[in-house]
């Protein structure tokens, strides 16, 4: 078995090339595995007995394969110190190692004097095979009495103990002329991806230079880089309801013209933020976080006034009465109610709860598809009993927000409930390490998190957040290779669970929720994959037709006056359906 998966991902079988992860994680977790028992197995030996003698060449190359399978960097002086023998003779042997053809060196420099070190594909062919007989000899030896745990060599047969080993370095660098050039959107995940650029760098090969901004000016950058004769990135963060204009507008790149989309492995994302991708029944992207809004809660206060937590409309506007003290600093909810984009994905998000899309889509079971939007012909459906309920749960909702909920957005609605001013918010989950990483503030570790609460013709959901990481489609032919390759390696199970590992709260694959050591860092993962398996994941909110974005932007524009009180929800909700008709009309540009 481990000879067949090493072999399947050095010569390019199976779901992902030589060049880059291996798409589930498996089988670098069971090689990880033998290289751990070979050099805690030398250790023993050569700490053990005495007198004994160090055996350099195998402690060099479990050394570089260890630090191959853990994404580090290997270096001549760190397999030297790895040797167990003096440093002139380790040189040797190295010598001697690289002149068998199981060292690859790749230049860390312009100038090419200082490398570092990778196994070639040899070494990891035979490494393989010797894995497999090892992994046979150890069943023979000592598996004949021993059954109690159902433990086979490598695995388990244990549901969910199998964690995802670090992602590897690329067997062959990227060779792309100034660096790896990628276009992101300001929030932490993405940072986090900026914090680990380094490492990323060891895995690729290449530079990495990431540009970030809010995301407003990330997609006028994009429809800007669209006009440019060449591409000035090579990858592009895409938030999921752009994908209708973008491809519209012909900014991105479809995945199956450029790829073998079977090595992303698919079925492994959550079913939701996979769709989101698709225009036409082709990909255009891959979700890079998959971050649903939900409801964030502080379940020490339900639970000491003995409430039971938030499920539909009715039951968020008693608890935020309940908690609501505005003279003691204390408010009952906080949410995107910021004029323009914020605004406008709060009304969309609320009126979905209450069970109407803002367009007219088929009701399926779950809610409503959105999966074929690529005809056109949109009728909105902005002016309805349901959308009315909406706007009216959002002006009740103004009688027990914090003061300054009218310019709240993204982050702003987070910061007081981190800090123990606020019942509720509204949130994203990539919004959760503001107050899961900080010990110091009151919402640490007494945050529950629930599917948005519905109202009377709605049904608990999750409406799909986060971002696609997507090609140009006026990318230079000659980095389109490199930047596929760069796709697979920032969207593997093993690139993502080094991101939440490291801060992230976006988990876009099913088994990186489902990895045992992601799960110990937040509740979330299990929560999210649970909401996904009862179908209250859903994109249809925010659906990516080609003008959702001025659809949005109009909402929040309207409806911000709504709040205001200069205008009744009534006429806002009037006003907004025919000017999104008059929207909904026009052909993209």
């Amino acid at each position: 078995m481990l000879s067949q998966a090493a072999n399947a991902i050095q010569n390019g079988q199976g779901p992902a090339s030589s060049r880059s992860f291996s798409s589930n994680g498996v089988a670098d977790a069971e090689l990880a595995r033998v290289i751990g028992f070979l050099t805690d197995l030398t250790v023993e030996l050569d700490t053990s007995l005495d007198p004994t003698t160090p055996n350099p060449h195998l402690n060099m190359l479990l050394h570089l394969l260890r630090g191959h399978v853990e994404g580090r960097l290997v270096s001549a002086s760190s397999m030297a110190s790895a040797s167990g023998v003096p440093y002139a003779t380790a040189m040797r042997k190295l010598a001697e190692i690289q002149s068998a053809g199981y060292v690859e060196q790749r230049p860390r420099t312009k100038t090419g004097r200082s490398f570092s070190l990778h196994p070639s594909a040899d070494l990891l062919d035979h490494f393989s095979q010797l894995a497999s007989r090892v992994g046979r000899l150890a069943r023979e030896a000592f598996d004949a009495e021993d059954h109690a745990g159902d433990y086979f060599y490598g695995g388990s047969y244990v549901p969910g103990q199998a964690a995802i080993a670090p992602p590897n370095a690329l067997l062959s660098p990227l060779k792309l002329a100034g660096g790896l050039r990628i276009l992101v959107h300001g929030d932490p995940t993405f940072m986090v991806m900026d914090t680990l650029k380094r490492q990323f760098e060891q895995i690729v090969g290449t530079d990495i230079h990431q540009r970030a901004f809010s995301i407003d000016r990330l997609r006028e950058e994009t429809l800007r880089n669209a006009e440019r004769k060449k591409s000035a990135y090579d990858l592009i963060a895409v938030d999921l309801p752009w994908i209708g204009e973008f491809v519209s507008k012909g900014v991105l790149r479809p995945l199956p013209e450029i790829m073998d989309v079977d090595r992303l492995d698919p079925s492994d994302f959550h079913t939701a933020g996979w769709r989101a991708t698709h225009w036409g029944g082709v990909p255009y992207g891959v979700p890079s976080q998959t971050t649903p809004e939900l409801m964030f809660y502080r379940k020490d206060w339900f639970a000491r006034e003995g409430l039971a937590p938030p499920a539909t409309h009715d039951d968020v506007i008693a608890a935020a009465r309940h908690f609501h003290d505005p003279r003691n600093g204390r408010y009952g909810v906080a949410w995107n109610a910021a004029r323009g984009t914020a605004l406008g994905h709060t009304f969309m998000m609320t009126s979905a709860a209450f069970g109407q899309p803002i367009i007219e889509l088929p009701e399926v079971a779950g809610g409503f598809d959105a999966s074929d939007l690529a005809g056109g012909h949109y009728r909105a459906r902005i002016d309805t009993p349901r959308t009315r309920d909406a706007a009216e749960y959002l002006m009740d909702l103004m009688q027990f927000s914090p003061p300054d909920i009218l310019s709240m957005s993204w982050y702003e609605r987070v910061r007081p409930f981190a800090g123990g001013k606020v019942a509720m918010a509204y949130g994203y989950t990539l919004l959760a390490p503001y107050f899961e990483l900080d010990e110091t503030c009151p919402a640490f570790g007494n945050t529950g998190y629930l599917p948005h609460p519905h109202g009377p013709d709605g049904a608990p959901i999750a409406p799909v957040g986060g971002y696609a990481l997507c090609i140009p489609a006026n990318l230079s032919e000659e980095r389109v290779d490199d930047a596929v390759e760069a796709l697979v390696a920032f969207t593997s199970p093993s690139a993502q669970k080094l991101y939440i590992q490291n801060g992230s709260r976006t988990a876009p694959r099913y088994s990186v929720g489902a990895d045992p050591e992601v799960r110990r860092l937040s509740p979330i993962f299990e929560l999210v994959d649970q909401m996904s398996w009862r179908d209250e994941l859903q994109f249809w909110p925010r659906p990516p037709i080609p003008q959702i974005s001025d659809i949005i932007n109009l909402c929040g524009m309207e409806l911000h006056d709504m709040l205001r009180g200069i205008v009744a929800p009534e006429e806002a909700l009037r006003r907004l359906q025919a000017q999104a008709e008059e929207i909904l009309e026009r052909s993209v540009q």
